[in-house]
């Protein structure tokens, strides 16, 4: 059996932060089958900032229950035709934003999309698995520890 020290393991769902959207404590889905991970989003409007592209978007972090939602702004990498789960092909909007997960952080490009029947609002695609270098125990959940937010600059 071969084994793989440089890469990390992780359950089917983890805890994960996304700093740069002001967002902690959001338990994602790892889906293997996915290219690219999601976010659930609502209200999307793309505007300019500065001659860039950009998205305005209200995401949402809670569960079905427990609903919570942050207002966000991020600059826009792509527009994509994505085949849902389903077999509908959507046009959705990407953006690359910083992952928080266990102690590690990089950045990953998330389409948004709407996941409000969903019971996890992200998906973990495998392109940032591999970027992450992670593999995937699906027997486990939450293996690692809840990422922590960075020190703020100078602090001890």
């Amino acid at each position: 059996m071969k084994t793989f020290d440089q890469l990390s393991v992780i359950g089917l769902r983890e805890w994960i932060n996304l700093p740069e959207l002001g967002m902690v404590g959001l338990r994602a889905k790892i889906d293997t089958g996915a290219s690219t991970s999601t976010l659930h989003a609502s209200d999307i409007v793309p505007f300019e900032r500065d001659g860039a592209r950009w998205v305005r978007f209200t995401a949402h972090l809670g569960t079905l229950v427990q609903r919570r939602h942050a207002n966000c702004e991020a600059p826009l990498v792509t527009v994509k035709t994505i085949k849902s789960s389903n077999g509908q092909a959507q046009t959705r909007y990407v953006i690359r934003t910083q992952l928080a997960l266990g102690d590690r952080l990089w950045p990953v490009d998330f389409t948004l999309a709407c996941r409000k029947t969903m019971r996890y609002r992200v998906l973990l695609g495998a392109k940032a698995l591999i970027e992450g270098q992670l593999v995937v125990n699906p027997a486990l959940s939450y293996v690692q520890d809840k990422p922590q937010l960075p020190s703020p600059t100078g602090a001890q």
